[in-house]
Order: structure tokens, then sequence, then C-alpha cells
């Protein structure tokens, strides 16, 4: 049984760690990877990323496999929690072996930040290394396959998307070969996902959805995010994060490419993208679980599409499962109060 999240790539597993109230509006998530980790792949589109060992993804390079990748707030501050998913790894021997004792690995932990800094009401209010070992803890103790939180949760508690409160979304599908795709979300964007003259999702627009909020809901949505809009400091400094999984067998530089098109599903949801304050980052990651059929060259651009495809749907998903905040920081409505479920 699926469902419809990036545990539905089997060994895939992700966990969350949360700060809200007295100042903290931010958090970590991890994807964990089983153990023996999986090929991965990185490609940054945004004018103003903020990573941590995206330079060993390279296909040219020597790191084969990863165990985990880190998506936190806190802008560069909190690449910080990616040490403590790297103390909680060494602890398990699980890494880049560099010694003849079993025990001296590196773990490479590829992480990515969101900018969310004082949307608490303090600013020194970030991740650290203690989030992210909560957050891998959480990842190693979920059950396979487990539903994963969506919304004001992890790297997503304090995203925003242009003016609506934006957060974690996922998605998946499987291909007429059994090949599952996946994609998780942190969306953050200093553009918008709503079509400012209808309301609209953008991204539900991609999906066919054809049903347009009333007139007269859409004014009294515009008035609202125009009144929280004057409580929030300019200017936004924001970033659309994304994990692309699969069990399809690629290669490094297919994975690479993975990463490089699911970015076309950021475009679809968010306008305008990859800004230059934006730090829009995709990591792509493959167990290598199913072969990919031999027979035919082009196999591929079904996995390359339907990445793309899950990322649009993990972004209408934060956006729809993200709740409103007001506080010290700040106000961000979010799409559901404004516009009702779908």
């Amino acid at each position: 049984m699926t469902v419809d999240a990036l545990t539905d790539v089997a060994g895939l597993r992700v966990g969350h760690a949360t700060r809200t109230g007295d100042g903290w509006l931010t958090g970590t998530t991890v994807v964990l990877a089983p153990e023996g980790g999986v090929i991965a792949a990185v490609d940054v589109r945004g004018g103003g990323p903020g990573t941590k060992e995206t330079d060993a993804l390279d296909p040219r390079n020597v790191v084969q496999k990863i165990e985990a990748v880190v998506l936190t707030g806190g802008s560069a501050y909190g690449l910080d929690a990616a040490s403590g998913v790297m103390a909680w790894l060494e602890e398990r021997g699980r890494g880049v072996s560099v010694g003849p004792d079993p025990a001296h690995v590196v773990p490479v932990v590829p992480a990515a930040c969101v900018f969310d800094l004082g949307r608490g009401g303090d600013f020194r209010a970030r991740p650290d290394a203690a989030t992210g070992r909560a957050a891998v803890e959480a990842a190693a103790a979920a059950e396979a396959g487990a539903r994963v939180a969506e919304g004001n949760v992890g790297a997503g508690t304090g995203a925003a998307v242009g003016l609506l409160k934006g957060g974690i979304g996922t998605a998946s599908t499987v291909l007429g070969s059994g090949i599952t795709v996946a994609a998780l979300v942190v969306a953050n964007a200093a553009g918008s996902a709503a079509d400012p003259e209808s309301g609209v999702l953008y991204g539900e627009l991609f999906e066919g959805c054809l049903e347009r909020p009333a007139a007269a809901v859409h004014a009294a949505a515009r008035r609202r995010l125009d009144e929280a809009a004057a409580k929030n400091a300019p200017p936004p400094l924001n970033t659309t994060l994304a994990v692309v999984a699969t069990d399809a067998e690629l290669s490094r530089a297919q994975a690479q490419k993975l990463a490089g098109t699911a970015h076309d599903g950021i475009a679809r949801a968010v306008r305008p993208v990859h800004l230059l304050n934006d730090g829009d980052t995709v990591f792509a990651l493959a167990t290598g679980a199913r072969p990919l059929d031999s027979g035919r060259p082009l196999a591929l651009n079904e996995i390359l599409a339907a990445g793309a495809d899950t990322v649009t749907r993990a972004i209408v998903r934060a956006v729809r499962a993200a709740g409103s905040v007001d506080g010290p920081g700040g106000a961000w409505p979010s799409y559901e109060e404004l516009y009702g479920r779908r």
C-alpha cells in the first residue's frame, strides 16, 4: 500500500524536529537512507543558496553514496543541524570508510537551508546540531513506508510562499514499469503559489483543476493578505527545497539529470522562480532496487517526467497543508483558511 509520500520509495525514512513558541518558528527535516546509502545528486538553481557538502555529489568526485539529506530552517546558521546527523551516523559506523577500523568513517551529509530567521520573533532562534539529531532519530524510529507529516513541521515550520504560509509537502507515483518516483518539498518561495487574479494555485492548474474561487472569496482573501503583508518585514528571502527519489537503479549522472529536471516541477507551481533571493535546491536519490529497462534507451525519460510532476504536487500539498501563523515575527495566512478546502 502506498501513502503518496517520499516513503513510498522503499528504504527511505523521514523525520522532523519542530520548534515553536518563545520566539521559535523553525525546524529541521531529515531524509534517512537505508544502511549502506543511496546514489545521490543535486542541482541548485536559486541565486542565494545555503548548502553543505553539495560538491561531494558531483559525479566526477569520489563519494559514491550518502546516508542522509538534511533540509533545515535557520538560513546558513541552520546548516549546523547536519553536524547532529553526522554524529548520529558516526556512532553507528555509517559513512565513507577512511581507515582499517570499521568505526573510522566520515558520514557525508548533504544539507540545504531555507530562510526563516526571525519569523517566530527571535532572530537567534534557529536549528542546531541537537535539532538535527532529533530529526534523524525521528526518521530512524519511523516505520517503513510510514506517512509523512506535512504543513508546519520540520524545515517547513517557518516557511512562507509569497504572502501565504508555506510548509512541507510530499507526493509519489508508481509508473507502469513498477518503478516508484516520489518527492518531498519545503515550500518557502519568494514567488507566489497562487494566481493573483483568481486565487487558484498554479500547481492545481497544471493538475487540470478548472474551478476558480468565487470572486467575493478572492476579494476577501486579497484584503487579508494585504493586511498581513503590512506586518511583515521586506525583503522576502526564501528558498524552495526538494528531495526527489526513486527505487530505480540510476547512475550518478542519471541522478543529476533527475535533480535538474525536477526543478521544472517548482517552476510549474511557483511564479516567479529561481530568483536572486531564492536558494532553490533539489536533491535526487536512487535506491537501485529496480533496474531500468535496458531494452529502452529512453526509459529514464519516464522517471524524469514523473520527478517534475511529483514536485509540483508536493508543493500544492505543502501550501494546502500549512496552517496560518500570526505572531511577533509576522503574519502568513494559510491558503485553506482564505479559500477553503478543495
